[in-house]
């Protein structure tokens, strides 16, 4: 029977290709980050366990004595019809009527305490999860970052761990609920009746084959539809953020259809778990219930042969009614247990992000940064950078300019060690970049870009990211020296204001002068300036520039600009075209070159 029922489920299952998950993988595309596989999975939530085990013992402990309050109804109930049959007085009813009413409430009591130790214990876990999945994900190397995009990252954040949320906190304690309590009542009704309890089993031939076809399927379901989610995260995301380049250059439509081929594919991937729900849930409440009715055939006939009494095919008949409620809650709960499962596997992922470099104790001999031979790709076999090289001494000004996509800032994040060289090495004081502890480079190396995030917060906590320790006149002393102290300070609450998502709104030329103010508070040895006044009017950010130079004296400066006023101002000029240093001089030697540098710079002052 199993064999032929499997059959059948299978043979369905091929003639509904169209709504499985697999249909849609291409066009889902495959996540950047890792995903763990299930046997990692069980290992954290094994993990878990061991770290929470004397909660969670307390937690079914108190599961398993409310189990057993509930299951002295039936019993009871057996001794009523019985002592009835046999003749018995009102003084026997009434008492086991109220030891009934006392059973009931101590099974109240009991459930109460379990369920609200449950739910305190999932907040623990789940809050526990939360923090270990922010710490790895603030970790993560920024290389990996970029390469995996805003959704995926995001999706994890958010719908990945709400999911595990749900599934801690309601998920596994309504499965240990079920599981403790399907388990004392198969141990009472065989207790009572061993050959009437083997009724009971009626149910199983459908169950188990239809548990097993279903969770031979859901995993991989259930993991397609959370990447489907990163896609339309990935999509909305991306347009939102770019929402003025898409109306400027017209790509509504371009965006629509992008979104719309996520929600399609989310749509199937939601469409094939749906579709296997549709199976199980049925077949699984007519499995419910037939234990039930044969219950009550196969013990109204032990009944009139004499082999048991009527009290006994009452007690066992309402025991696989109660069997219903905790079969059913498994079966429900298993299935929100799988999300759970597909999303803890993204989120335990994070854990597997290989590091993109290996430090060494190795100290540098000096500040002196070179680069030699350097090679870049974002994809194998197509360089951005090939074989840059470059030496920059302590305190020097470089000015690095090009067209469009001809490596700037591949460059300039190879220099600030973001990315560690496919090919070559880039080395401060003889020891690679990527060798030294990611907690002591960005103090000596520091890159800042034109994209910059104001956190909620304070102006003064913004600022004090750069150097946590910083006093009040330290943080003043770095906004005055970027021209900023006079608007912060005019802000409703001063320095003071909350900034951010959700409070006072501050222009992008202001978060760039935070971001500015920052890095006076890190004070590195070496800063890469990735355009990192493009935000500011011109006049501003000349004012800004020369501010900056008497902050940054002594220090190493790389800027990456397409205002060739700082390429005027700088100690030497490289021009990069095409991933390569084209040329590399002062501002008068190029000039004096008459080549494509002296071609950019006229044609600049002419505009």
């Amino acid at each position: 029977m199993n064999d032929n029922f499997t059959e059948e489920l299978d043979s369905v299952d091929q003639l509904n290709v169209e709504a499985s998950p697999r249909q849609d993988s291409a066009s889902l595309g495959e996540s950047k980050l890792p995903i763990s596989n299930q046997a990692q999975v069980r290992l954290e939530a094994l993990r878990l366990l061991r770290q929470h085990r004397s909660a969670l013992i307390k937690m079914v402990s108190l599961f398993v004595l409310a189990a057993i309050a509930g299951l002295a109804g039936p019993a009871l109930l057996r001794l009523l019809i019985d002592d009835i049959s046999a003749g018995t007085t009102i003084d026997q009813v009434m008492l086991i009527g109220i030891l009934l009413l006392i059973f009931v409430l101590l099974q109240a009591v009991l459930q109460r305490f379990a369920v609200t130790a449950s739910m305190v214990q999932g907040e623990k876990v789940f809050a526990q999860l939360r923090e270990e999945f922010m710490e790895q994900v603030t970790s993560l190397p920024l290389s990996t970052v970029e390469k995996a995009g805003t959704g995926d990252l995001v999706s994890r954040t958010t719908n990945d761990v709400e999911a595990v949320s749900f599934a801690v906190r309601f998920a596994v304690p309504q499965i240990l609920v079920g599981a403790v309590t399907l388990l004392l009542t198969v141990v009472a009704a065989v207790v009572i009746s061993p050959i009437t309890a083997v009724s009971l089993l009626a149910g199983l031939p459908l169950l188990i084959p239809i548990t097993r076809w279903y969770l031979k399927r859901s995993a991989a379901g259930y993991a397609t539809e959370r990447e489907a989610y990163s896609v339309i995260n990935g999509a909305i995301s991306e347009s939102v953020e770019g929402a003025m380049t898409v109306d400027a250059l017209n790509l509504g439509a371009q965006r629509r259809k992008k979104m719309g081929a996520g929600l399609s594919g989310a749509f199937n991937a939601e469409r094939y778990t749906l579709w296997l729900r549709s199976w199980l849930f049925p077949i699984t409440e007519f499995a419910f219930w037939l234990p039930v009715a044969v219950v009550l055939v196969w013990g109204g006939w032990l009944a009139s042969q004499g082999i048991v009494s009527a009290g006994v095919v009452a007690a066992v008949a309402l025991y696989a009614v109660q069997m219903v409620d905790p079969v059913n809650t498994l079966i429900m709960w298993l299935d929100e247990l799988q999300v759970g499962a597909a999303s803890l596997a993204r989120i335990t992922g994070i854990k597997e992000v290989a590091p993109d470099r290996i430090t060494t104790d190795a100290v540098p001999e000096n500040d002196d940064i070179v680069v030699s031979g350097a090679r870049y790709a974002y994809r194998e076999g197509h360089d951005v950078l090939h074989g840059v090289d470059l030496t920059l001494r302590r305190g020097e000004r470089l000015a690095v300019v090009g067209p469009s996509g001809a490596g700037k800032s591949t460059l300039g994040r190879l220099i600030a060690g973001i990315h560690p060289p496919t090919a070559g090495s880039v080395t401060v004081g003889g020891v690679p970049l990527v060798d030294r502890p990611l907690d002591q480079l960005r103090t000596e190396v520091v890159l800042v870009t034109q994209e910059h995030h104001v956190f909620v917060g304070s102006v003064t906590d913004n600022v004090r990211l750069g150097r946590a320790d910083a006093s009040v006149s330290e943080v003043e002393k770095a906004l005055a020296d970027v021209g900023a102290l006079a608007w912060a300070q005019a802000l409703p609450e001063g320095l003071e204001t909350e900034v951010g998502s959700g409070a006072y709104a501050l222009t992008p030329a202001q978060a760039q002068e935070i971001a500015l103010a920052r890095l006076v508070l890190a004070d590195p040895h070496t800063l890469v300036l990735d355009e990192a006044t493009s935000l500011i009017d011109p006049q501003a950010a000349r004012d800004l520039e020369r501010s900056l130079n008497a902050v940054l004296s002594g220090r190493t400066v790389v800027a990456i600009a397409h205002r060739l006023h700082t390429a005027h101002d700088a100690d030497r000029v490289a021009v990069v075209d095409g991933g390569r240093i084209t040329e590399i001089g002062s501002h008068d030697e190029l000039l004096a070159l008459e080549g494509s540098y002296a071609a950019l710079w006229h044609s600049w002052r002419t505009e």
